[in-house]
């Protein structure tokens, strides 16, 4: 199988400060919550996508994905499962092709707020087929002030060690009363800790350490009622810069892509 997974990266010292501090502020100010309803809350989403693309590296080829999740959260807390239906892999990516249920995630978070911030932590575990299982702990920290501005950590501590960091904008645009228009833009680094894992494309003795992909994105929130909401999406995603490409391209299904547009909608069910 080509494909490259789960690859994360970022600069040693500043990711490890960034993530300890995210913990930190949980451990001290653990009884700020993020704003939140008294009572769990559910929330269900099927979406129907074109393509699925993770941190640049395109992972369905001619085929549509279909990705449900399911979100419980009380005081805080919250529990995700996510998966990836793939109609019809390409042999060309995976051990063989059509229809198949190839990816299941979940993910265990703290959301809160101090002032001006809110900040997340998790863990993640990627169940895969084809390669190995992986998992990440992170940390996301937000100002809120314009545009929203969000860096976010994820160490992959298990079989594929790394670092990869995010530094994203957005912003909300009200279309009507209810109708909003969501646009965002982040930017990635990834460090690999070793070149056995992802070597650099100019030098196969050091592992690979560089910016890696970029993704904009574009959304439209519809309610249909107080609980149903749905969501044309748009992507781009694309590589920063000529090693990134040469990293994306060697796994991409035709081996000479590396930026990718897509999209679909998205139902959700919000109680």
């Amino acid at each position: 199988m080509k494909r490259m997974r789960r690859m994360n990266g970022k600069t040693g010292k500043l990711s490890s400060a960034i993530v300890a501090a995210a913990f930190l502020v949980g451990a001290t100010v653990g009884t700020t919550l993020a704003a939140e309803s008294a009572h769990p809350s559910l929330d269900l989403s099927v979406g129907l996508y074109s393509k699925y693309v993770w941190r640049g590296y395109e992972l369905s080829k001619d085929s549509m994905v279909v990705q449900p999740s399911l979100t419980a959260s009380y005081e805080g807390f919250g529990f995700n499962l996510w998966g990836n239906l793939d109609t019809d892999q390409s042999l060309e990516l995976y051990d063989q092709d059509g229809a198949n249920w190839n990816e299941t995630d979940m993910t265990v978070s703290y959301d809160g707020s101090y002032g001006m911030v809110d900040y997340t932590m998790g863990y993640i575990y990627y169940g895969l087929e084809g390669v190995r299982d992986s998992q990440e702990l992170y940390g996301s920290i937000t100002l809120d002030t314009l545009l929203s501005p969000t860096i976010t950590v994820y160490r992959e501590f298990s079989n594929y060690p790394g670092w990869y960091t995010t530094l994203g904008i957005s912003h909300s645009f009200a279309l009507s009363d209810k109708v909003s228009l969501d646009l965002g833009a982040q930017a990635s680094y990834l460090v690999v800790d070793d070149a056995s894992t992802l070597a650099d494309p100019d030098n196969s003795g050091d592992a690979y350490s560089d910016f890696h992909d970029g993704l904009i994105s574009a959304a439209i929130s519809i309610p249909v009622n107080q609980y149903v909401t749905v969501t044309p999406e748009l992507y781009y995603s694309f590589a920063l810069n000529n090693t990134a490409s040469d990293v994306m391209k060697a796994s991409s299904a035709s081996g000479n892509d590396d930026n990718f547009l897509y999209g679909g909608v998205s139902v959700g069910f919000s109680y």
